[in-house]
């Protein structure tokens, strides 16, 4: 199988995962910006952990690069961020960014060092 067909079948998995992550956590009452909290966080510490480990390259194109980007959404982040700008909210946007690069980090850290 070719790297970019192995993206796309990681990505298949990723990007529904995300979207269903989301919806369970606004069914139990919480923000969408905690499900981009969590799909970011979770995707951190497993590509921290595909890293560390050295997986083979069809390993990382599926799981890092095609489940773990599409997992992931720095795009839905930029939008959440920019909607508290827009909406006078500046300290929860400073605080939404600080937490997804600390928790991130820490995420991605903790894989490493379980993998390493």
């Amino acid at each position: 199988m070719t790297a970019w067909l192995l993206v796309a079948v990681g990505a298949a998995v990723g990007a529904p995962l995300r979207y269903a992550v989301t919806q369970a956590l606004r069914e139990r009452g919480a923000t969408s910006h905690a499900g981009t909290l969590l799909v970011n966080v979770v995707g951190s510490l497993v590509l921290g952990l595909l890293v560390a480990g050295a997986v083979d390259g069809r390993w990382l194109a599926l799981l890092g690069t095609g489940f773990c980007g599409a997992l992931t959404t720095m795009s839905t982040l930029a939008l959440e961020v920019w909607d508290s700008v827009i909406e006078g909210r500046a300290r929860h946007a400073a605080a939404t960014l600080v937490l997804h690069l600390v928790l991130g980090l820490g995420a991605a850290w903790l894989g490493w060092a379980l993998a390493a």
